[in-house]
């Protein structure tokens, strides 16, 4: 047996759950007499919603298949090998399932090393080989398509990425030695770094044949066979690829530079998954391609007995598993048909959600609002959307046109919602307002329609609780920008019913949103964890401390942005209403800052200016300021923020507001685009210690989204 095959027998012991992919080897005559060549596929069986990865054993499968083809390459009898993927999907990287067994630094370089030494094995073919990207490619799944002489890719491919960074890895099977050798460095930093930081940008495979990866380009429909036909006129000569010269000089080093400032903006040196993965770019400068595959092995082994990645897959499962089974959702066959929607408001939130409900339901929306003037605006602004669609090539002109078909405005209530079976309100954030519009709702509804509240912060008990049936009510929280935030906040009220509640989640299934359920409990979860985190901020700034100081003390979280920067996207007196409901439920807890207070009854919009490009204190906010004369230092600052937001969710936990602490983490993730690198929050707080610190105990056990014990 060869070292490569004991290694990864070893290795396969630790993954007894891997989903096994075969690789097939058949033979084929190609065309205009170019000779006999050795095709491997990759498949685990046609079921399309498995995709194909990489564990040991399936490395082993593959290192078997090389054995046979690297036995036929040496006497003769081929002329090349290709490797391609079952329809639709060529490969999706590493099994992530066994990685989080692993328990030390030996397991986890056996997995760096048995992946290079079967990839490597495709370029080390007497014959040259070629990779025939015809499906989604990610991770490991691009990375053995590099090692091969050529690659064609499929202009239907909808997802190609080296998504590792994103995880708290690096691509470390050749991605980050190989790439930065092929399409020069510049190119390597924004698919290894820049689009792993952007939230997984995947690339088309039209984009992947712009940025050099791929040679050749062809359609969907019959990619296998003009793929073959062009690998047999490069066989023969005909046609020769030429690849641009690599700029091995000063335009490496400001690639890898650039990629270090991405880092920062993104993780502000919280993570160390994309500094590492710039490091081995660095160093494969010269072209060594050995040593660059040394120190991935060892940055592998690194990040993988590493807090960030058990993390980032612990996000993934979040994001990807628990999402789709919301806990608590009850059974989904008491849901009732949705065939008409009510909306309530047509103000901007309110017309981002009748465009939100168009586009994924296809049936009628109604707006309403006090007078034409606001319903014609709502109605414009939805119309305006579906042309944009339109000129971006994301619908026809007959889809367009029904769509635009599909939504109107009226006044009368009675006349717009005496059919609908979903009405939702995104009027002012005022109870009474609301539960005026609930009752005028109500008297014209028919029975069986559910009445659902985009509220923040409100009690949604409270809201129906002066309804004939406010078993029909529910809270449907959405998240800004709603078209892009995933998060949908479904809040079941003291009263709400089975049904109503159901028919909730099947709706926000059909929106594509993630659905999470929670307690009526004032602010529900996301914006009662920000208000808490926020809340502290801004205390310490009213006692004394420089706002940069508390600003940067939160940098080593990674957050998207800096708190006074999203109090600014929120809106400062959005922001000081939650602070205010929550004040008045939890006043112990949750303060009201007055300088908060004074800067929105200034009109001021933030606290920052832009005039140099980047955020500056206003000079104007500045003299509104009144603060004290505790001056706490980063340090300081970070800690009593941590503290604070860890006792806000042992506290929610123990209201049961949702099922567990993975609920938590999912909602900021999804719903304020916490890193997966913290993978939401309460791994973060256990791995630093303030979970036991502030509640005496872990939020999750020994061996979730951390290393086992």
């Amino acid at each position: 047996m060869s070292t490569t095959a004991e290694l990864l027998k070893g290795a396969a012991e630790l993954f007894p759950d891997e989903v096994v992919t075969q690789a097939h080897v058949r033979h084929l005559d190609l065309p205009f007499g170019a000779g006999r060549f050795a095709l491997i596929t990759l498949d685990n069986g046609f079921d399309h919603t498995k995709p194909t990865t990489f564990g040991p054993q399936s490395l082993a499968n593959l290192n078997a298949a090389l054995d046979q083809v690297e036995a036929e390459a040496a006497d003769g009898s081929i002329v090349g090998a290709g490797i391609t993927g079952k329809p639709f999907i060529f490969a999706v990287g590493a099994d992530l399932k066994g990685v989080e067994l692993l328990k030390n630094h030996d397991e986890a370089l056996a997995i760096g090393k048995g992946g290079h030494d079967v990839f490597k094995r495709l370029a080390a073919l007497a014959v040259p080989t070629f990779a025939y990207y015809n499906g989604a490619a990610m991770g490991g799944g691009v990375e053995v398509g590099l090692h091969c002489t050529y690659r064609t890719v499929s202009k239907a491919l909808p997802a190609f990425s080296l998504p590792e960074v994103f995880l708290g890895l690096v691509p470390g099977w050749g991605g980050c030695t190989i790439l930065p050798n092929l399409i020069g460095a510049e190119k390597a930093v924004s698919v290894i770094i820049e689009n792993s930081l952007n939230q997984n940008k995947q690339l088309r495979g039209k984009q992947v044949f712009e940025l050099g990866i791929a040679d050749a380009l062809f359609e969907g429909a019959d990619f296998l066979e003009q793929s073959l036909l062009w690998t047999a006129k490069v066989l023969k000569g005909d046609i020769t690829v030429e690849r641009p010269e690599i700029d091995r000089g000063e335009a490496w080093d400001q690639a890898v530079a650039k990629g270090r400032f991405v880092a920062d903006s993104k993780v502000h040196g919280a993570a160390p998954a994309a500094y590492r993965a710039l490091d081995i770019i660095a160093a494969s400068k010269d072209g060594d391609l050995q040593k660059g595959f040394d120190a991935e092995d060892q940055a592998l082994a690194d990040l993988i007995m590493g807090g960030e990645l058990r993390s980032g897959i612990y996000a993934f499962n979040l994001v990807q598993k628990r999402a789709k089974r919301p806990a608590g959702a009850p059974d989904k066959n008491l849901a009732r048909p949705v065939t008409k929607v009510g909306v309530v408001g047509a103000g901007l939130m309110a017309s981002q959600l009748a465009l939100l409900f168009l586009r994924r339901l296809e049936v009628p929306v109604v707006l309403t609002d006090i007078d034409q003037e606001r319903v014609d605006k709502g109605v414009g602004y939805v119309h305006a959307e579906i042309e944009k669609l339109l000129g971006k090539g994301r619908i026809n002109q007959d889809k367009a046109n029904r769509l635009k078909a599909l939504v109107t405005g009226v006044l009368d209530k009675a006349e717009g919602f005496a059919d609908a079976d979903f009405i939702i309100e995104a009027v002012f954030e005022e109870m009474s307002v609301k539960q005026k519009v609930f009752a005028e709702v109500e008297a014209v509804a028919p029975a069986h329609a559910i009445l659902a509240t985009n509220t923040s912060s409100l009690s949604v008990s409270e809201m129906a609780s002066k309804l004939q049936h406010p078993e029909r009510v529910v809270g449907f929280h959405f998240f800004n920008p709603v078209a892009i935030l995933p998060l949908l906040e479904i809040v079941r009220g003291e009263r709400t019913d089975d049904a109503s509640l159901a028919t909730a989640f099947a709706v926000a299934r059909k929106l594509k949103k993630t659905a999470v359920l929670t307690k009526d409990a004032p602010a529900f979860v996301v914006n009662r964890i920000l208000t808490r985190f926020m809340g502290e901020i801004q205390n310490v700034i009213d006692e004394g401390t420089p706002v940069a100081t508390a600003e940067k003390a939160v940098e080593p979280l990674g957050l998207p942005m800096s708190p006074l920067v999203l109090l600014e996207l929120v809106g400062p007196a959005i922001g000081l209403h939650v602070s205010e409901t929550l004040n008045r439920a939890f006043p112990e807890r949750f303060t009201v800052s007055p300088n908060l207070k004074a800067v929105v009854e200034a009109g001021k919009r933030g606290f920052y200016v832009y005039d140099s490009g980047k955020p500056e204190l206003d000079p104007e906010v500045a003299a509104l300021l009144v603060q004290g004369d505790s001056v706490l230092t980063e340090e300081q600052v970070r800690a009593r923020v941590l503290d604070a937001v860890a006792q806000e969710i042992g506290l929610m936990l123990q209201e049961g507001v949702v099922a567990e602490a993975q609920d938590i983490d999912l909602c900021l993730i999804t719903g304020a685009g916490w890193p997966f690198h913290l993978g939401g929050i309460t791994p973060y707080l256990d791995r630093e210690g303030v979970s036991e610190r502030v509640n005496g105990k872990r939020f999750l056990a020994p061996g979730v989204a951390s290393v086992p014990a």
